[in-house]
C-alpha cells in the first residue's frame, strides 16, 4: 500500500495592515498555481484569500497592525485548506447570512465577502473562540486522470 503523501503546511504571519494583502495574494498565486488549479480556480482561491485577510484586518483586528493575521496553507494531496485567524471577537454569521442578491441587498456597499467565498471554494467555515476568528477555506484539488487530463478531486 503505498504511504500518504506528508502534508506540507506553509504559514504567514502578517500585522494587520491592508497594504500587505498583495504579498498575500501573491503566496496564495503561487501554491495555487503549483497544485495545479486551474485559472478559474486560482482565481477564485485568491478572491477568497483575500477576502478572508481583509476582513481579519478590518473587522476582526480593526487595522491594528500591533494584532497579528496568522494564516496556513495546508497542501493536501486532494485539497487546498487555508486558515486565516485574527484577535477579533467574532460576529453573528446569522446576521450576515443574508442572500445579496435579493432586491433590498443589491445596492448594499458591504456584507458579500462570505457570500463570494463561499461562491468560490467549495467549503467555508468559522469558528468563534476567546482567541478570535478563524476562517477555513478549503478547494479540492485537480487530480490527473488516468488519460492525463485533470478534474477535480
Amino acid at each position: 500500500m503505498p504511504a500518504t503523501p506528508p502534508v506540507e503546511v506553509i504559514h504567514l504571519t502578517i500585522p494587520s495592515r491592508l497594504e500587505l494583502l498583495p504579498l498575500v495574494d501573491q503566496l496564495a498565486a503561487g501554491i495555487s498555481e503549483r497544485m495545479a488549479f486551474d485559472e478559474e480556480s486560482r482565481m477564485q482561491i485568491s478572491i477568497s484569500v483575500l477576502e478572508a485577510g481583509t476582513n481579519a484586518i478590518q473587522h476582526g483586528n480593526r487595522v491594528d497592525p500591533a494584532k497579528l493575521v496568522e494564516m496556513a496553507f495546508s497542501i493536501h494531496p486532494d485539497r487546498l485548506e487555508v486558515v486565516v485567524k485574527d484577535r477579533g471577537p467574532g460576529f453573528d454569521l446569522d446576521k450576515i447570512a443574508f442572500d445579496i442578491t435579493s432586491p433590498e441587498h443589491l445596492l448594499d456597499l458591504r456584507g458579500r465577502g462570505i457570500y463570494m467565498m463561499r461562491s468560490c471554494m467549495d467549503q467555508v467555515d468559522f469558528t468563534f473562540d476567546p482567541d478570535g476568528t478563524t476562517c477555513r477555506l478549503v478547494k479540492a484539488r485537480p487530480v490527473a486522470s488516468t488519460n492525463g487530463s485533470m478534474s477535480a478531486a
